[in-house]
């Protein structure tokens, strides 16, 4: 049975090659979902890529990826939960009952940026993190799945 990895992405991710090109670099949300199909044939996944601006529409789609967890059908998650990383207890707690596989991912390195961004709600449950390193992070954390 093929398994699926959701990657899942979060307010202002469509900007991506145009938003703060300094911190986020050049490469559009069509290329990281690029990347990831790549990667993902690499392990034999199938790949769910998603992006939305609305947090309700991250916790369905963690819910959805849930269900696929339960049945047995879910490789892994990796989320880029942007902004929201930072502040939606919702978030955490979608991952927390669905019980998801979860690599924490960002392009930037948050720790290195204003110290509201230091402060994780998505850590507390995720396997692995991901930080700062550009958009190749999302090829890594899928290869990070293929370990798990």
């Amino acid at each position: 049975m093929t398994k699926t990895v959701y990657v899942l992405n979060g307010p202002n991710l469509n900007l991506l090659g145009t938003r703060e090109p300094q911190v986020y670099g050049s490469q559009t949300l069509a290329d990281v979902e690029q990347l990831c199909t790549e990667a993902c044939a690499r392990h034999g996944f199938t790949l769910v890529f998603r992006q939305s601006n609305h947090e309700g529409a991250l916790v369905d789609w963690i819910h959805e990826a849930g269900r696929l967890h339960a049945a047995g059908q879910l490789a892994g998650l990796v989320l880029n939960a942007a902004a929201y990383t930072h502040t939606s207890v919702a978030l955490l707690d979608a991952v927390k009952g669905t019980g998801v596989p979860l690599v924490e991912l960002h392009i930037s390195n948050v720790h290195a940026r204003e110290p509201f961004r230091h402060h994780s709600y998505i850590s507390a449950v995720a396997r692995a993190v991901v930080c700062g390193l550009g958009v190749a992070g999302y090829g890594l954390a899928i290869d990070a799945i293929a370990q798990w």
